[in-house]
């Protein structure tokens, strides 16, 4: 018998089928569910990512055409910092221009992909370590729509955030992470936004053209994060203060930082790093990126 028959069979007492289309479809969301999904984290950079064509955005509209089609995009980014947790909870997320100094065409941007109360909620009650609150003030920032507008251009796909509370220490966002695990088996895309080594006081600006420019610093600890990662050693990560000088020089705040963290907590046993965008930029700054996947 084939799948379409075992369903109908098994299930025609409990549903009333209008049509074969109707059996498909219901056949189609069983398969989705199904699938566990990738978890990301993506370097985002500059704001003007967002529009621009480039090698970046390129991969990160491949990465949109090659996964699982996500029933929702959980974004934790680096511009969300608040004092407690918070997931978006609004019907329709504006599109938040949380930058200055860049052209109009940046600012005019509007990325309309609707929310999710139903999922936000669902988040919420994951988490038992902190009262998750929910937001209906947020919206997307920029370390999230500049990267999903380009994996999702028909910006039809349920997109919320999750804050970091700038309070706590990695491991408190680590843990955090894995009560969300759930969430990957019920097709969402959890996804951090930031930059592993991101030190805006010593980026080279005549060198921003430079492909692949970085410090020796920050080609040092871009290859350390990556050995940590490929190892799973994730402890050593949670304790960056301890890596030495160029750990510091990496991370002098650890906004951009935290959402690799909330990555790799959702790591298990069974999944597979894939390392993409991995280029250094302007000197102190780097585009490296994961993705977590069985």
């Amino acid at each position: 018998m084939n799948r379409l028959g075992f369903l109908k069979t098994t299930l025609g007492g409990l549903f009333a089928m209008n049509s074969l289309s109707d059996l498909q479809k219901l056949g189609d969301q069983l398969q989705k569910q199904e699938v566990k999904m990738p978890v990301l984290f993506m370097g985002h950079g500059s704001p003007m990512n967002g529009i621009e064509d480039n090698e970046f955005s390129q991969y990160w509209a491949k990465l949109g055409r090659e996964l699982p089609e996500p029933a929702a995009v959980l974004c934790i980014s680096a511009h969300w910092l608040t004092k407690g947790t918070h997931v978006t909870a609004m019907n329709e997320p504006k599109t938040i221009h949380d930058f200055g100094g860049f052209p109009k065409e940046l600012f005019a941007v509007h990325y309309p992909a609707p929310g999710s109360p139903a999922i936000a909620k669902e988040t919420a009650a994951l988490i038992h370590q902190t009262n998750v609150g929910l937001d209906h003030d947020w919206g997307l920032d920029h370390g999230c729509w500049t990267v999903v507008r380009h994996m999702y251009p028909e910006a039809n796909i349920p997109v919320l955030q999750l804050s970091i509370d700038y309070s706590k220490p990695a491991s408190y966002h680590y843990y955090l992470a894995k009560e969300l695990a759930a969430l990957r088996k019920k097709g969402v895309l959890i996804m951090g936004s930031g930059n592993m080594v991101h030190n805006l006081r010593m980026v080279a600006w005549d060198k921003m053209n430079v492909p692949n420019y970085g410090y020796d610093w920050a080609q040092e600890m871009n290859d350390t994060f990556k050995k940590l990662i490929r190892s799973k050693d994730h402890t050593p990560l949670m304790n960056y203060e301890s890596l030495g000088k160029a750990a510091l020089l990496a991370i002098p705040t650890p906004d951009h930082y935290y959402p690799l963290i909330y990555t790799l907590g959702l790591q298990d046993n069974k999944d597979e790093v894939e390392f993409f965008n991995d280029r250094l930029v302007a000197g102190s700054l780097t585009m490296t990126s994961v993705k977590i996947a069985s």
